[in-house]
């Protein structure tokens, strides 16, 4: 993921009218919290939810993705997309209110100017959906793939969940041009303008890049290489061996975060299983990779807390003063508990617990320990502006800022516990792109043009 901000079609739609209240779709039993929501868990997705109340924009449905500060990413837009989405399911907003959001966002999305015409800037002022920079000034500063791959992964879950919107989706995808963010070999590029011309980076390191790349499978492109695993070596932290990206930040500039959010979303919405598994049976997973490399993320945080006192839920935060962003690792640029911006300084007084992470182990590891992690930051919101981002872990003081992809995630989690895997594919749907002709892997190609080794080598990563 990039940081988070520093600081169309017409849809015309008849909507079949629904009963009040939590939607009836029945998951079989998963991994973790398994059933309904208690009172006070539904007032937590309430409260959550009064981000989203607060912070959308009535011309465009884009949600800020930092509380009052009129900017988001294509991260950001996966994530409330996952918000209203779940507060629908979950009973918290009405039909109405779900459908006019929904076609409100998928207007916008399908009218929003595109870097170099290709595909979604990474950021766009949310009140008019002009592309801008990370200071919201306009301006065009590439595109994203795992911002992108969040995205993907969101619009193929509502597809799923609603296929009246199948064409709507299917039309705002069609307008992107993929050529330059996915070679041949299936690897992911982000983009950056330099010099009067684009500059095609590699992006991803092990966890964000996996589940980006889930998100463009789901669309039909080849994957391979954003796929693999590899190159990785393991650090032995309190007895579990955690897997880390071996590839140099030295050299390639990318760090290596090793961080709960992308193990986690993949569990959450995926249940850690491969793109194309359309089975109902969560209690086994087909990326067992993914689920077992997210047990270890998992437990070396547990561990932590048995050796040191330290409540530990770790992964990318906001802050409420500046650099105003950390990822905050289990393991980074070969350290452990490493706590960087994203230049690479190291900021040990922001480590924090944060509250997605807290409430995403909650969800997926029914453990004593990830239900301390719930009590201990349950009650940490305002509740006219949602969760906070977490508490700083040596002090224990809350970071008084609010966003939309924690109060989004928090949503995601208690729609977990209720069903299981979020992306549930719908009987008798055609997968999206799917035609006489191919897919959109075929009909909007992966060139060549940043093909650095040949597919059957190791790729330049």
């Amino acid at each position: 993921m990039m940081p988070s901000l520093k600081i169309a079609v017409t849809l015309a739609v008849v909507v079949p009218v629904l009963l009040a209240g939590a939607r009836p779709r029945k998951a079989s039993p998963h991994p973790g919290r398994n059933g309904t929501l208690t009172e006070n868990q539904l007032s937590m997705g309430k409260i959550a939810w009064k981000y989203f109340e607060n912070n959308m924009q009535e011309n465009t449905c884009l949600v800020n993705a930092v509380d009052n500060y009129p900017s988001t990413t294509m991260w950001d837009v996966g994530s409330s997309l996952g918000a209203v989405v779940s507060a629908y399911e979950l009973g918290i907003v009405s039909e109405d209110t779900f459908h006019t959001r929904v076609q409100c966002m998928l207007s916008t999305l399908g009218k929003l100017e595109l870097f170099k015409g290709e595909l979604p800037n990474k950021a766009y002022d949310t009140r008019t959906g002009a592309m801008t920079n990370y200071a919201n000034e306009p301006g065009e500063i590439g595109y994203s793939a795992l911002d992108l791959g969040r995205l993907l992964i969101w619009l193929r879950i509502l597809q799923e969940r609603q296929p009246h919107y199948i064409p709507a989706v299917n039309a705002i995808v069609s307008r992107w041009t993929f050529c330059n963010m996915i070679d041949e070999c299936g690897t992911l590029y982000g983009a950056i303008p330099e010099n009067g011309g684009v500059t095609s980076l590699q992006e991803g390191r092990l966890g964000y890049e996996e589940y980006a790349a889930k998100g463009f499978e789901l669309w039909g492109f080849n994957t391979a290489a954003a796929s693999l695993v590899e190159p990785m070596e393991i650090d032995r932290i309190y007895g579990v061996d955690v897997p880390f990206d071996s590839r140099d930040p030295r050299l390639l500039g990318a760090h290596n975060y090793v961080v709960t959010e992308s193990y986690a979303l993949d569990g959450i919405e995926l249940n850690w299983d491969r793109a194309d598994d359309r089975s109902t049976d969560d209690m086994r997973h087909t990326d067992k990779t993914a689920a077992d490399f997210a047990g270890r993320i998992y437990k070396v945080q547990e561990e932590r807390n048995k050796a040191t006192g330290i409540l530990t839920a770790r992964t990318e935060h906001q802050l409420d003063a500046a650099p105003w962003f950390v990822y905050d690792t289990v393991y980074s640029d070969g350290y452990r508990w490493n706590t960087i911006t994203d230049a690479g300084d190291y900021l040990p007084a922001s480590a924090a617990v944060s509250t997605k992470a807290a409430f995403s182990l909650w969800a997926l590891f029914d453990t004593p320990y990830t239900e301390l992690l719930y009590t201990s930051m349950v009650g940490k919101f305002d509740p006219a502006r949602g969760y906070y981002e977490g508490v700083y872990e040596h002090s224990g003081v809350e970071i008084k800022t609010f966003t939309a992809n924690s109060n989004g995630i928090i949503l995601e989690t208690l729609l977990y516990k209720v069903q299981g895997k979020l992306l549930r594919f719908a009987p008798g749907t055609l997968a999206s792109w799917a035609s006489n002709e191919g897919t959109v892997a075929k009909d909007k190609c992966q060139l060549r043009a940043h093909q650095r080794t040949p597919c059957g080598a190791a790729p330049a990563r």
